[in-house]
């Protein structure tokens, strides 16, 4: 069976989404995914509010609180069927989000045992036959097939098979 890896935020947890919700609440905005097209959300923000939104993940509750993304649940457990099925996700850098991710995963995931959740630092080390990221940076050292996952950040990244929805991950790996 072959290895499959699968990042996290950003993949099929929406971290993204969940800035810009925290974001327009904390200063009654109306910020929306188009208007940072091709950025972090913290780039599309007035530079004394950069830190609030680089400080999210450091909150407790961040990584609890995001919602699954769109048909991520589904297709997963599909793909943990015919692949050997890993989520590596680099979590060390919040090291709140360890304990949120895995009880994130066990409720939204259930099916992705914790002997399959590698929390990380960096994902050099992973080894395997598929990775699919939202980082390029990630995908680069990677030495098997490498398919970026479209997120409004990496919208103009290329060099790398895409993935813009899990209905395409689907096409491209069922």
């Amino acid at each position: 069976m072959k290895i499959l890896f699968v990042d996290m935020d950003e993949v099929f947890a929406d971290t993204y989404n969940e800035h810009i919700k925290l974001y327009n609440k904390r200063y009654n905005e109306n910020l929306h995914v188009d208007h940072c097209l091709g950025k972090e959300v913290w780039q599309s923000v007035p530079e004394e509010r950069k830190h609030v939104v680089k400080n999210h993940a450091r909150t407790d509750g961040f990584f609890r609180a995001l919602k699954p993304i769109k048909d991520s649940q589904e297709i997963l457990k599909q793909l943990s069927k015919k692949y050997d099925l890993y989520v590596a996700s680099a979590a060390m850098e919040f090291p709140n989000s360890l304990r949120e991710k895995s009880d994130w995963l066990d409720e939204h995931f259930p099916f992705i045992h914790w002997k399959n959740r590698i929390l990380c630092g960096h994902k050099h080390i992973l080894r395997g036959d598929i990775l699919i990221d939202d980082r390029s940076y990630n995908l680069a050292s990677f030495e098997g097939r490498k398919i970026l996952f479209t997120s409004p950040h990496n919208v103009h990244t290329t060099g790398y098979e895409r993935a813009n929805n899990w209905l395409e991950v689907a096409d491209l790996l069922l």
